[in-house]
């Protein structure tokens, strides 16, 4: 399929592509001054785990979503039970995707609490931040038990790092107990990029050795793209083992991001 004008960033002039950023770097400061402003004026810090939060964090994460010139489109219904989600992980923009389709809480690297401005935000939010490899995985489950067994919505990323969106990575499957000690379900979710031509999208991913500011500012030049969300059945988790678990989510987002590339992709 020929691109055309509109499609993408490429046939701009230096001019226009100089115009383009700064008119979404303007728009994507402002969202992000309306989202401290969100959490200041309904005091979100406060009570940052608050499940009525959820709304304010879906609203930021559309607003998102628009800067970024992604299109969120959701196969199936979104579930509002109490559940333990987990999606597969491309780029930092899988919070603004699924963060606007669903109303959940998110569970980060701890080196996110420390971006600047960003971490702050995504704090007063309700993130939840763990070091990956230490001790705080012991406490960080018991935390999310905790809350499930509060109703309140918490998702991660089990594959513990992005891709490119081909495949699946291994599963690491220690958080998911905070599901069982809860005996709440978990909810599988999976996420895909594509492009105007019916492609994975390339420019969406986070991945390699650039740097966050590097990927924002390419983010900021990519052409429209769709951001497909695709959720499974919930897993019930009664009789599983932690193990067993780890394994039964592994074949469902494999055979989930299948699914959804077959429904979404030119092949």
């Amino acid at each position: 399929m020929a691109q055309t004008k509109s499609a993408t960033s490429k046939n701009l002039t230096p001019v226009e592509k100089v115009f383009l950023y700064s008119k979404k770097l303007a728009t994507g400061l402002g969202v992000i001054g309306e989202g401290f402003y969100l959490v200041y004026r309904h005091r979100l810090y406060k009570n940052p785990n608050n499940p009525m939060n959820t709304r304010y964090v879906q609203y930021f994460c559309r607003q998102l979503c628009k800067v970024f010139n992604i299109e969120v489109e959701v196969h199936g219904t979104i579930p509002r039970n109490p559940s333990l989600w987990v999606s597969n992980h491309i780029s930092w923009l899988d919070v603004a995707v699924l963060g606007s389709g669903a109303r959940v809480f998110f569970l980060a690297k701890a080196e996110i609490e420390k971006w600047p401005v960003l971490g702050q935000l995504a704090k007063g939010g309700g993130t939840l931040f763990i070091k990956r490899g230490s001790g705080d995985s012991i406490r960080i489950r018991e935390q999310i038990a905790d809350f499930l067994r509060k109703d309140i919505p918490v998702l991660f990323f089990p594959e513990a790092t992005t891709t490119d969106g081909k495949s699946i990575k291994r599963v690491h499957g220690r958080i998911l107990g905070a599901a069982i000690e809860a005996q709440r379900p978990v909810q599988v979710c999976l996420i895909c990029y594509v492009n105007q031509q019916g492609e994975l999208d390339t420019v969406a991913p986070f991945i390699g050795e650039m740097t966050f500011a590097e990927h924002v500012q390419q983010v900021l030049e990519m052409p429209k793209v769709t951001a497909h969300l695709l959720t499974l059945p919930e897993i019930e988790v009664q009789g599983h083992t932690v193990s067993s678990l780890t394994a039964e989510v592994q074949q469902k987002m494999e055979q989930g991001l299948k699914e959804l590339h077959a429904k979404v992709l030119n092949h």
